[in-house]
């Protein structure tokens, strides 16, 4: 952890105050704690600050030391301990905070500290040139799973490649930073595994539990009775209803097929078709983007049916994803979903 001062007395303002709507904020936040321990209230208090200013300044932190009946000195250890706070100008359209701990460095975080160094400046806590830009190395944000990451803001935005930095950094330099949606940015949902669930899948769970069944304890032995009388004839048993029938390949709702063409795009670039999947779309001459975005909904159910994809189609969104590729490729689809095709 890197020594945080304050900024130079240059760049400090002279006097801090809440605006109207934050005073009347702070005053509700600092009665929600007991008679005696309203310094509990320090942090939301130098929160509050930042987002209103920009970063937390000495008079802020006076100002509050003086709310809150605290020594300056215990606002300042809260304010330079924490990496939340910014204690010196940044960016005023994006703080890029690069996590520098073991599970990001091991997945590419000096890759993304080098697109920093690139694209806003090359000393962190700096800012580019017109000042809408900063950047820093910071400890662990609570996403190891989705390494490398980083935090703008109060948004996480995980799985990333030096690329897809590149781009949202574009995006918040050009005051779009909205278009760019937090959290992962591959095929994943949360922190679950990559590619979507691999176990667990069938739709019918009844055998999933049966091994774990106890054994039952032996019976004991039945006193000696009266033969019984001879059981009656047992109802005849309705035979199994049958599974639903596969899609007949003369189906009039069956997607038109084309011969295959010199070049194929690459289907698996929509997120939930993988190799497999691939080659079975291409068994039905299904072979280019342009086809697939073209589904009406009787062959999107058609093609679940015949290769029994369970929903996955309309699940994943394979239309919109093949839209986006037909009309403009990987840089189509960045601008509509805010990430890199997988």
């Amino acid at each position: 952890m890197s020594v945080r001062r304050l900024a130079d007395d240059n760049v400090q303002p002279q006097s801090f105050a809440f605006n109207e709507a934050n005073s009347a904020w702070a005053a509700e936040t600092i009665k929600k704690y007991p008679a005696g321990r309203q310094q509990s209230a320090v942090i939301p208090l130098l929160m509050r600050a930042q987002e209103q200013d920009g970063w937390v300044t000495r008079a802020a932190i006076e100002k509050i030391a003086d709310m809150l009946e605290m020594p300056y000195i215990r606002v300042l250890e809260v304010a330079t301990f924490y990496t939340q706070f910014q204690i010196k100008p940044v960016g005023t359209r994006a703080h890029v905070q690069v996590c520098g701990t073991t599970p990001c460095m091991l997945r590419g975080a000096e890759d993304l500290i080098a697109v920093c160094k690139k694209k806003i400046h090359h000393d962190p806590l700096h800012t580019n040139e017109s000042g809408t830009l900063s950047w820093e190395e910071v400890e662990c944000q609570g996403a190891c799973v989705n390494a490398p990451m980083v935090v703008i803001f109060k948004d996480t935005y995980e799985d990333l490649t030096p690329t897809q930095l590149e781009y949202i950094i574009d995006r918040f330099e050009a005051g779009k930073g909205g278009d760019v949606t937090p959290g992962p940015q591959i095929d994943r949902v949360h922190s679950a595994p990559a590619g979507g669930p691999v176990t667990l899948t069938t739709d019918t769970p009844a055998h999933r539990f049966a091994d774990r069944a106890e054994t039952p304890a032996p019976a004991a032995a039945p006193a000696p009775v009266a033969a019984a009388p001879a059981p009656a004839p047992a109802a005849p048993v309705a035979p199994a209803a049958k599974a639903e029938a596969k899609p007949s390949l003369d189906d009039p709702n069956r997607p038109a097929a084309v011969e295959k063409p010199a070049t194929l795009d690459d289907l698996k670039m929509i997120s939930g078709v993988g190799p497999v999947m691939e080659a079975k779309l291409n068994d039905l001459g299904i072979y280019t983007f342009a086809q697939i975005a073209k589904w009406t909904e009787r062959e999107i159910a058609w093609v679940d049916g015949y290769l029994a994809f369970r929903g996955r189609i309309l699940r994943d969104d394979w239309i919109k994803q093949a839209d986006a590729l037909a009309r403009g490729g990987e840089e189509e689809y960045v601008r509509v979903f805010g990430k890199k095709p997988r």
